[in-house]
Order: structure tokens, then sequence, then C-alpha cells
């Protein structure tokens, strides 16, 4: 804890993103789970009240205060990234992990085109082609639903919209705000509308679905000892990794740590095969190929 974010060290940058990856890559699948009992409400509500405090440790260890500079421009961020997650985590209830991380990395290409549409910034002919390479990798890994209704599929693709924009206000706002001060808002988002939502889905009471089918309709559910001990691996994991995530990034050259990222689109859909036994189809293994040379492309092309 005595380094700075001022010293580069690669190979620990590099472990820890690969560390990071391997840890979200493994525990997200377990939201299929616990969608067979609960809410994906309930889920990151139970999962906040868990991951905040946590989230504390990290600040008082030294990686950043809680405090935002702008509390306004944490807000619209978090806010912006939340739903993000919010959309992909629902829809890992009704496609494979794969399909699931095609959609949220999407993002990229979304960062890119609002990028030029928005900042007005020219975007030369090696980001073209990155868009058109991970456009045709996200094609190929979506192209197989396993019987998921059609609109589920957008899903995970609104999912990366809302993180791209996400992270343009992390560009564009939040500049000077620590990573812990983001981090703590998103939760904090997230366990606000999801209790919110919760409340309304009581009060509701709407006919819910059996199974994995009624993620996106519970209200409260209880008792959930079946699956709390997956809330709790994955509140626990999930913070774990954005630890070391905040560490590569720390420690190493964005653009190189960032191409490391794009390694949860190998360890998730392998987790999901090892662990749920989801098929992963030729198509799916070159379409997750594509997408990471696309983000290999971005990061090291950054300016071209």
């Amino acid at each position: 804890m005595n380094q700075t974010t001022s010293e580069t060290r690669p190979m620990a940058a590099a472990l820890c993103m690969l560390g990071a990856m391997v840890l979200l890559g493994f525990v997200d699948n377990y939201v299929a789970t616990i969608a067979a009992d609960i809410s994906v409400w309930q889920f990151l509500t139970v999962r906040a009240f868990m991951a905040v405090p946590l989230v504390w440790v990290l600040s008082k260890l030294g990686l950043g205060t809680m405090r935002p500079k702008r509390l306004w421009a944490v807000a619209l961020r978090s806010l912006l990234i939340a739903i993000g997650m919010m959309l992909y985590f629902g829809s890992l209830a009704f496609m494979p992990i794969a399909q699931s991380l095609a959609g949220l990395f999407t993002s990229p290409i979304f960062v890119l085109l609002l990028s030029a549409l928005v900042l007005k910034q020219k975007i030369g002919p090696w980001r073209v082609l990155a868009v058109i390479v991970g456009f045709t990798g996200i094609l190929l890994v979506l192209g197989f639903q396993n019987g998921a209704p059609g609109w589920i599929i957008l899903m995970p693709i609104a999912g990366g919209l809302f993180y791209a924009l996400g992270s343009l206000a992390t560009r564009v706002l939040c500049a000077e705000e620590s990573t812990i001060s983001m981090l703590a808002g998103i939760m904090s988002i997230q366990w606000a509308i999801a209790t919110g939502a919760l409340i309304v889905l009581t009060l509701w009471n709407p006919i819910v679905p059996d199974g994995a089918d009624g993620f996106l309709l519970r209200g409260w559910v209880w008792p959930i000892s079946a699956v709390f001990p997956y809330i709790a691996m994955q509140a626990v994991l999930s913070v774990f990794g954005v630890f070391l995530l905040i560490r590569a990034y720390q420690w190493g050259e964005a653009s190189q740590v960032s191409v490391l990222e794009y390694s949860i689109m190998i360890f998730g859909p392998f987790f999901g095969w090892l662990l749920m036994g989801q098929s992963i189809t030729p198509s799916m293994i070159g379409g997750i190929i594509l997408i990471v040379v696309a983000g290999g492309i971005i990061a090291a092309r950054s300016n071209e």
C-alpha cells in the first residue's frame, strides 16, 4: 500500500487486471443461479448492502476518498454506469454469459461513435476498422439466442450504451474524482434504484413467472437462505475484482492495461461452460476473438 499512482509496474498491473477479469468472469455466472429464486432488484439491494462497507474498507486502505469533489457529476456518472450494469445483470438470467458480455462490450464502439457525434472528435481509419471488427464479432456472439425472447437480446446492448455514456461522463466530468468515490457512487445509486423497484413491485404484486423468468418482476422474497451465499460471494469477489482493476490502472499504462480487460470475454464464457454447462459455438468463439482484436486495436491506436 505504499506504492503511489505515479509508479509503473507493468507485470504487476497485468497480473492484477487478469486476476480481476478471472474473478468477475467467474462470479457473474452465478447471477443465473440467483435469478431462479429472487429478483435482480433484491440481488442488487442485498449485494450493495454488503459491498458498500467493503468499498469503505478500500478507502481506509488508501485507495482514495469516498467523498466526491463534485457530487452532481459523480451522481450523473454513477447513474449511467449503474443502469448499464443493471441491464447487464438482468440479461444474465436469460442468456449465456458470452452473449451478455458481448452486448456489454459494445460500449467501446458506442464511446467512439459518441466521441465523434457529441465531442466532435475525429475517428481515424484504425478506429473505424476496430468498430467494424468489433461489431462483426458482437453479431456473431449474439446470433444464437437459445430461445430467449427477441427483446431480451437488446438488454446487454442497451447496457453497453449506458456504460459508454458513463465512460464519457468519467472522461469529461469526473477526471479529478477518485476511483473509490465513483465506485461508492455506483453502488449507492444501484442500492437506491433497486430498493425503489422492490417497493413498487411488492406493492404492485404482478404475476411472476417461475424460476429465472421472474428475475425482473419479483418483489421482496424471504427467506433467501438458498441464494444468500451466492450473493455474498458476488459482493465480496466483485469488490475485490474492482480492487485489482483499480490497482492495474494505477500501476500500468492505461492503453496497455485496457487490452487485458477484454480477457473477461474469455474467462466469463469459459466458466459458464465449466460451471453452468453453457454451450459455446464456433461462431461465438470467432466473435469473441474479433471483439478482443477490436479492443486491442482501439487501445493500441487510440489516436488514429
